[in-house]
């Protein structure tokens, strides 16, 4: 009896341990009710934007999703000076006291146009980019290569997770589509097409198996914030849907785990829209918020068919408000003079696993 009581609390004390190492890498104890998030921000262009409208939502969180700067560069003095001047914009300061920042990366500000693994000097632009978004020395993200990290606010009932993904570090590279002429669907205004090829990777290995234990991690409502769209893959751009496997992986990890009450946030094509696509029985939405500082009519008019609604081509930002009481997240795209153009709300029930 004494061995099996011994053993009991082993196994009690290993299954407790097991459970305390599965938690975001960051933690913040208060409740937030609202996200703002926006891409696509070059700071020589229409200076301070969208931050004045943005200021104006008083979010908890902002996220930067990616080419937050314009510094298509391998010179690395080239790179800095690029980030500084983001950082002397009036508006991004006065954001970065208002409101948590945190960010990833995307083309352009990892250093090159589509850029992947062969980026000579990945590992120069990383230390830049953590340096400045203010990254703490000696944390996980520090240690290793890329630059994903996780974050959890608030309680238990009110716990809000961001999952922040690098899809640039680890990418392989998609070829661009060949098309003979007069082929070339009208549709298209990007360079691509899903590859059949299932070696290939977008996240790699190492994220993959972070992003897998991150998703264990109990939360009420979850957010997964990618530098480039989720669903949206008929216009040829960079998206998930060029790597269809990967994404096929993202949404099993999300079955096995019952990641429930998970959406996607995404920025990269100038544009802001709300897509949603049933999968595995889940109804996973990809809100798309881009054009911080420029934004492109053209590529909004390009076909997808899984926009709720219509898209939005001027300068924008999105806006997650999540309501704690009545149980659900409202998306919600703000024009320049802080106007909502875009609204859709998602019951917390909606978003379950059948």
């Amino acid at each position: 009896m004494k061995h099996i009581l011994t053993l009991c609390i082993a196994l009690a004390l290993a299954s407790s341990t097991q459970a305390e190492t599965i938690k975001s890498e960051n933690h913040s104890d208060a409740t937030i009710s609202r996200i703002a998030f926006g891409a696509c921000n070059n700071p020589r262009r229409n200076t301070n934007g969208m931050y004045r409208a943005i200021l104006g939502e008083k979010p908890n969180v902002f996220v930067f999703l990616g080419d937050n700067i314009y510094g298509d560069t391998e010179d690395m003095n080239v790179l800095q000076k690029k980030y500084d001047e983001l950082g002397a914009i009036e508006g991004f300061q006065k954001l970065s006291k208002q409101s948590k920042v945190i960010a990833t990366w995307d083309d352009h500000d990892y250093g090159i146009n589509d850029g992947g693994n062969t980026y000579s000097m990945r590992k120069e632009s990383e230390k830049i980019f953590l340096d400045f978004f203010g990254e703490p020395e000696n944390t996980a993200r520090r240690k290793r290569p890329g630059v994903h990290t996780s974050y959890t606010f608030g309680p238990k009932g009110k716990t809000c997770q961001i999952l922040v993904l690098d899809t640039r570090y680890f990418r392989d590279l998609v070829p661009r589509a060949k098309y003979k002429k007069g082929e070339r669907p009208k549709n298209i205004v990007g360079w691509y097409k899903p590859v059949t090829d299932t070696s290939m990777t977008l996240l790699g290995d190492a994220q993959w198996k972070w992003l897998e234990q991150q998703l264990q991690v109990p939360a009420d409502f979850r957010i997964i914030a990618s530098s480039i769209q989720m669903l949206s893959f008929e216009k040829g751009m960079e998206n998930w849907g060029n790597v269809p496997h990967e994404f096929d992986r993202l949404m099993g990890l999300l079955k096995k785990h019952k990641a429930h009450r998970t959406i996607g946030i995404s920025g990269d094509v100038h544009f802001s829209e709300i897509s949603k696509k049933t999968v595995n029985g889940y109804p996973f939405y990809d809100f798309t918020s881009s054009g911080m500082t420029h934004a492109s009519a053209g590529w909004s008019k390009a076909t997808n068919s899984f926009r709720l609604g219509k898209a939005y081509a001027q300068l924008n930002a999105g806006i997650i408000d999540l309501d704690w009481t009545n149980k659900s997240a409202t998306l919600r795209t703000i024009d320049k003079a802080g106007k909502t153009v875009l609204k859709h709300k998602i019951p917390f029930a909606e978003l379950q696993f059948k």
